[in-house]
């Protein structure tokens, strides 16, 4: 089985990298793991012009067929976002926002292959679990709109930088465990 580990945050080699190399190397055992992070991929805001509620195709060439080529070849999903400003970071919301060809709202659609299961990771710097909340439910939301099954989630919070997500290891390799190695 494979998985895909998203980093969503535009940092290629901050506190959610780290997430997202502790999660890989905790499943790699079970699955073949590729990650990537939103900020490898070059692709342009929606324009709201709704062709692709009438073609399933999206007016703009760019790498979101890559990306999305990449949620197909993957049996697992898993999501890694921190907030910002309490909620998703801009780039993965842009992403979201230009998938609208693969979601299940309109019809025609573009869809991915079934029996996808997906994963909320989320992380932020204050101590309170509402932004991470908020953080899982628009993943959760995404995941919904893609007919990926959603099977857990975790938020993490008061972690701004790789050394405080040390601290986390266990509790991060706790959620691999009970949740995304028990499908």
């Amino acid at each position: 089985m494979k998985a895909l580990v998203m980093n969503c945050s535009p940092v290629r080699n901050g506190a959610t990298a780290e997430i997202v190399r502790l999660i890989s190397q905790e499943i790699s055992a079970v699955y073949d793991v590729k990650n990537v992070c939103i900020d490898d991929y070059d692709f342009a805001f929606c324009k709201g012009c709704r062709s692709c509620h009438k073609t399933a195709e999206c007016v703009i060439s760019d790498d979101i067929d890559r990306i999305m080529e990449e949620f197909e070849r993957a049996d697992v999903i898993v999501c890694v976002s921190p907030s910002y400003w309490a909620d998703i970071p801009g780039q993965f919301k842009a992403f979201i926002d230009r998938c609208t060809p693969w979601c299940n709202t309109h019809s025609p659609h573009r869809r991915i292959s079934s029996g996808k299961r997906g994963f909320a990771v989320a992380l932020r710097t204050g101590p309170g679990m509402h932004e991470c909340e908020r953080i899982i439910g628009s993943i959760e939301h995404f995941y919904g709109h893609l007919e990926i099954e959603c099977c857990g989630s975790l938020g993490l919070c008061s972690v701004e930088y790789k050394e405080n997500v040390e601290p986390r290891i266990t509790e991060i390799k706790n959620f691999c465990m009970t949740k995304i190695l028990q499908i």
